[in-house]
């Protein structure tokens, strides 16, 4: 596997992206179209995407940086096929070494559905384990979103 950095993303790597998004998060983040996708991401200032690729250059992951209220915020998501395996670690650490702070929204619940019907694991352990801190007086509670801020500082 291979992290390839990009500021702008085909139309095929923003397909690619959607369906990951689909499959992996919360049935209440659902990106019905191209277009939500890319109405998703146009409101997203300075935004660097690092793409996790495998040898037949199949996108297998997505960390991604972007400026919100002064702070460097990011999203991640990775093929469950390949979670437990060291590679969000990986894209952490890729992100980690080109900022001093990041900041995510993390669901702290385990009643959330996924498209195909099984739960939402919350990853909070995983970003417990890479040294981030639940900052518990920020939450996000809305019809799409139930979570957390988190927030790693160098």
């Amino acid at each position: 596997m291979k992290i390839i950095q990009k500021e702008i993303l085909s139309a095929e790597e923003k397909e690619v992206l959607r369906e990951l998004w689909n499959k992996e998060y919360s049935v209440r983040l659902f990106c019905r179209t191209t277009e939500d996708f890319e109405f998703y991401l146009s409101g997203l200032l300075n935004i660097n995407h690092y793409l996790l690729v495998d040898d037949s250059n199949k996108i297998n992951g997505w960390i991604y940086t972007f400026l919100r209220e002064e702070e460097i915020w990011f999203g991640l998501i990775l093929d469950h096929k390949i979670q437990g395996k060291g590679f969000g670690s990986v894209l952490l650490n890729e992100i980690k070494s080109k900022n001093t702070s990041l900041n995510g929204w993390v669901s702290d619940r385990e009643n959330e559905i996924k498209q195909d019907g099984t739960f939402y694991k919350s990853p909070m352990q995983f970003y417990l384990k890479n040294g981030f801190t639940i900052i518990p007086e920020i939450r996000i509670e809305n019809e799409k979103l139930s979570a957390v801020k988190i927030n790693w500082k160098q």
